[in-house]
């Protein structure tokens, strides 16, 4: 009897193949670990939730096509928008997500990520209307959690800064638009009706009805206005650092006219104007 006769997994004592004598000590089925059981499950929880993964998909074909002024017909929406295709693939697997079923959400929301570079985790939680133009790039991480009405734009990333098995993304309100580029990263709340402008990068909570731009992002008060249900605007954003140098101009220029035997401006100064809101050089 050889040395090899001995060699059984670990887990079961099952004897090993001869592949698996050579680069692990269990067997493939205790490796992947793939058992499911149904008899527990309660069907009435299945049906309902199959009925969401249709009842979402409306509402999302919906918002992309009312949301998009490049959306001719609904065909386009259907056949050609990966945040459509990303969507409706991420709604299948966190519905196996939620039932338990080991490897198969991962599985599904990797080829989501290969056919649309859009990367949606199964665990992740995503309300109603959601818009995710052009797509390339986004990533939405495990403990997500999405209200209704949100829309992203390509490039943006809610991320997590933890490594502790626990809530570690980003919880976004209703109403919420995150321009492109954006990352929005750690357990944080994002209130309802705000706008994060390009390119922004925010780490701490922002409270309702605000927009944020910069890195690390910069709250600007919009006084309580609220976002209308679609809202494109990721772009139209006033810029803090612009707006902080003119009032530091316009604050030196008042000192300098109370000092006393003050020069007038000579010729060879050069005015700066950054516009009341930091809109031009």
């Amino acid at each position: 009897m050889g040395m090899e006769d001995f060699l059984q997994c670990l887990s079961c004592g099952k004897k090993l193949g001869p592949k698996s004598k050579e680069r692990a000590s269990q067997c493939t089925e205790c490796i992947l670990k793939l058992d499911f059981k149904t008899k527990d499950l309660d069907h009435i929880y299945i049906d309902r939730n199959l009925q969401k993964i249709l009842d979402f998909f409306i509402s999302d074909v919906n918002a992309a096509f009312n949301k998009d002024p490049a959306a001719h017909t609904l065909i386009e929406v259907l056949t050609s928008y990966p945040g459509i295709k990303a969507l409706l693939l991420y709604r299948i697997a966190h519905f196996f997500w939620k039932l338990g079923m080991p490897y198969i959400p991962r599985y599904i929301s990797d080829i989501a990520r290969e056919l649309t570079t859009i990367e949606i985790h199964p665990g992740a939680e995503i309300g109603s209307d959601f818009f995710i133009d052009h797509g390339a790039g986004v990533v939405i991480g495990e403990t997500a959690e999405i209200g209704k009405n949100v829309t992203i734009y390509a490039g943006v990333v809610l991320g997590g800064t933890r490594l502790e098995q626990k809530k570690r993304h980003p919880t976004l309100g209703n109403n919420v638009v995150v321009g492109t580029g954006a990352k929005i990263l750690g357990p944080i709340i994002i209130g309802d009706n705000v706008r994060v402008g390009a390119n922004s990068v925010v780490v701490n909570d922002v409270p309702s009805n605000s927009v944020v731009v910069g890195v690390p992002g910069k709250i600007i008060s919009r006084k309580g206005e609220k976002i209308e249900r679609i809202d494109l605007r990721h772009g139209d954003l006033p810029d803090p650092i612009a707006i902080a140098v003119s009032s530091l101009e316009k604050r030196i220029r008042e000192l300098e006219k109370s000092l006393p035997n003050n020069r007038q401006k000579i010729s060879e100064d050069i005015e700066i104007f950054y516009g009341e809101n930091g809109g031009g050089i």
